[in-house]
């Protein structure tokens, strides 16, 4: 049975900003697993642009996987469509190395939020499948671990070269937020202003009341019981 899984990631940039970044995504911090990447293909076909490219990752297999893999190496093949009209740019990457032992196929679709248009969705889905017997399983669950891992790396990797690209778009973003922040922090801290200030009216109003209070009763009493002089 094929292994599959889904999982969507949101980017705090604009869609124009994640598609000019996606080509310039490596090397980073977080890609030391890719070491080479070249453009094979590339065409614009009905005002879309469509590109083919090469990786080449390090594959390390587990001690378990060393009788099916020997290379520490892998080719991916990535094939892309930007479509400029709908705003998507749609990936699909799949390997061409071991394709005997294990194929793992993944599509993302990248595209602006609806919560936010200045934000960009990343949806992910992969596919996992081994046809060795006695292993499959075993493979199948390897691989789906491995792009998982990888997707993680990913996501930091991109999010670094896009906030090294865009800097001021970033920094905007997060100055909206300390903006918003500080103004509901002084909201907050009026309000408390304001009900300390009501609070110790009413105590002096409670105060008074009972000192004018005490006043009027001694007044009376006094009034009741004159003081007789010698």
């Amino acid at each position: 049975m094929v292994k599959y899984f889904e999982s969507s990631t949101v980017f705090h940039f604009t869609w124009e900003q994640v598609a000019q970044g996606f080509w310039k995504r490596y090397p980073n911090p977080e890609s030391q697993h890719v070491l080479s990447e070249d453009t094979v293909h590339r065409e614009v076909r009905d005002n879309k642009l469509i590109s083919k490219r090469l990786l080449t990752k390090t594959n390390r297999p587990p001690k378990w996987g060393e009788k099916f893999i020997s290379a520490r190496t892998v080719r991916i093949v990535e094939e892309s469509i930007v479509d400029l009209k709908q705003k998507t740019l749609t990936t699909y990457t799949r390997n061409i190395g071991y394709a005997s032992v294990m194929t793992a196929v993944e599509k993302v679709v990248y595209k602006p939020s609806e919560e936010n248009a200045n934000w960009t969705v990343a949806t992910r889905s992969a596919w996992v499948d081994s046809s060795v017997f006695g292993f499959g399983r075993a493979i199948q669950a390897f691989g789906l671990e491995r792009m998982k891992k990888n997707c993680h790396k990913m996501v930091i990797g991109f999010n670094h070269v896009l906030n090294a690209m865009f800097p001021k778009a970033k920094s905007d973003d997060l100055g909206l937020g300390q903006s918003a922040a500080t103004a509901n922090a002084s909201a907050v801290n009026l309000s408390s202003v304001q009900t300390g200030k009501e609070k110790l009216k009413d105590a002096a109003k409670k105060a008074s009341d009972l000192a004018k209070a005490k006043a009027e009763s001694l007044y009376a009493s006094a009034s009741c019981h004159p003081s007789q002089s010698s």
